[in-house]
């Protein structure tokens, strides 16, 4: 455990364990509070509503003192599960998940810093196979979870074994062998500049999320009514996505040769066409195939965004200030596919998401050009 890519991995597999073993969880914290779908939904707002102020204050202050951010706001994350248990109303939750968010924000922005560290440090290649851990926790543990309530465990009781895994992790952070300070000449200057390419290339890695969250929340809704797929054929689609996305980041971290330039091309080409297929496919098969391609050429791109920005700043602004602009794609997501839904259809909308695949070509022509 000396490398720092075993911790970092260790890291974001517990926090996409929570993340896989709350939707699963959902059902039944809906029906122990007695909420309905409407108050849920009010409730899980406060998710995206305390994560971005928190991503943005923790990119600043974590800057320089990465190790320690990142195992404070892991364990923070892990005490912040532990509180869901005690919600005894819809507003009580909405509360806590306040909370939740906030810490699950700073985790975040903390993980891209200690792995932007971490490559500058070690000269390894960390992003790909980090971030590659997390939807792997997720497809494990939303059907484990699920298991688990059949059997009769409660919310309480596995919020707590999810809680420790996030804590112990948060634990083994501590021993990141990284380095503390930020070095001088990044402590002033080029600020401008960096907000600029933060902007930029935040804006894009936004778009890759909001197709992303839109698979996650629309894909099984889709297929069950549109496809006349059954419930559990229609739930494989969240699950190839995020198989698909995360041999994407594998095969990326295989191939070094392959740079960010060619991500460019082949997320516009493949994500843009994959989503479109997803939504208008005539056949179950085909928008499952749809959502796999799409997870498959957009997997590797924001890690590789990340990693390239962590290169050349070391005072981790840009990775701060990327991390926490494209997180509004997950903001906006759900509301930009219900509007487009209201005047087209599901399947429409989805396609139509295609077209945020566009600034990704742009960028690859751009890149290409200079």
């Amino acid at each position: 455990m000396r490398m720092p890519g075993a911790r970092l991995i260790m890291v974001c597999a517990t926090w996409g364990i929570f993340w896989g073993s709350w939707s699963a969880l959902l059902p039944a914290i809906k029906d122990q509070l007695g909420a309905t779908t409407a108050d849920l939904g009010l409730a899980l707002t406060g998710v995206p509503v305390g994560a971005i102020p928190a991503m943005a204050l923790v990119g600043r202050l974590a800057r320089g003192r990465e190790r320690a951010a990142l195992a404070a706001s892991t364990c923070a994350f892990a005490l912040s599960v532990l509180t869901i248990a005690l919600a005894g109303s819809p507003l009580a939750l909405g509360l806590i998940l306040l909370l939740l968010g906030a810490t699950s924000g700073a985790l975040d922005v903390a993980l891209n810093l200690a792995t932007g560290r971490a490559e500058r440090e070690t000269g390894r290649r960390l992003f790909q196979p980090v971030h590659a851990a997390f939807p792997v926790a997720v497809i494990v543990a939303a059907p484990a979870t699920g298991l688990a309530r059949e059997l009769g465990v409660g919310p309480g009781t596995l919020l707590a074994v999810v809680a420790a895994l996030v804590l112990a992790s948060g634990l083994l952070a501590l021993g990141l062998p990284i380095g503390r300070g930020v070095p001088a000449e990044e402590r002033t200057g080029g600020a401008g500049g960096h907000w600029r390419a933060a902007i930029g290339l935040g804006a894009l890695a936004g778009c890759v999320l909001i197709i992303e969250n839109s698979v996650e929340q629309w894909s099984v809704l889709l297929l069950e009514e549109h496809r006349s797929a059954s419930t559990l054929l229609a739930s494989a689609a969240p699950a190839a996505y995020m198989g698909a996305l995360t041999v994407g980041r594998l095969l990326a971290q295989a191939f070094p040769r392959v740079g960010l330039r060619t991500l460019y091309l082949v997320g516009a080409i493949g994500g843009g066409g994959g989503i479109a297929l997803a939504g208008l496919g005539p056949s179950v098969w085909l928008s499952l195939a749809g959502f796999a391609l799409t997870g498959l050429a957009l997997g590797p791109l924001v890690p590789a965004m990340l990693s390239h920005a962590a290169a050349g700043d070391s005072s981790g602004t840009l990775v701060s200030a990327i991390s926490t602009i494209s997180y509004t794609g997950f903001v906006i997501s759900p509301l930009l596919v219900a509007a487009l839904s209201a005047w087209l259809t599901l399947p429409t909308a989805l396609a139509a998401l295609g077209l945020l695949a566009i600034p990704l070509l742009g960028q690859y022509l751009a890149t290409r050009s200079r």
